[in-house]
């Protein structure tokens, strides 16, 4: 059975919440250097991106509203299948620009329901 959109949307808020407290002082270059820390993150967004992709499953009224939802998705994919090809620079910048408004759109959304 699935879950209901509001748990969606807290898993997304939570991995976000996690990629801001993995990254908390951390520059670009620790973060490239650290294996641990790229990995942490990058599972963070392999679970944004697929939690994602059920809310547009049980929710495509929410999803619809996510600017950032295909894109979301779209890095998953690389993450899990082509992960070779990740740029650690462009996924940091990612989740320090990114993630803050990926999270607070689900908080409003999570509000409005």
């Amino acid at each position: 059975m699935p879950r209901d959109a509001s748990a969606y949307l807290v898993d997304i808020i939570e991995a976000c919440d996690s990629i801001e407290s993995i990254l908390a002082g951390v520059d670009l270059d620790a973060y490239v250097a650290s294996r641990e820390k790229r990995s942490a993150v990058e599972r963070e967004f392999i679970i944004i991106g697929e939690t994602t992709a059920r809310l547009r499953d049980v929710a495509p009224e929410l999803y619809d509203r996510m600017s950032h939802g295909h894109l979301a998705i779209g890095m998953r994919n690389v993450l899990t299948h082509d992960y070779v090809s990740v740029d650690h620079e462009s996924l940091y910048d990612t989740a320090i620009e990114d993630a803050p408004h990926v999270k607070q759109e689900c908080l409003d959304l999570l509000v409005e329901l």
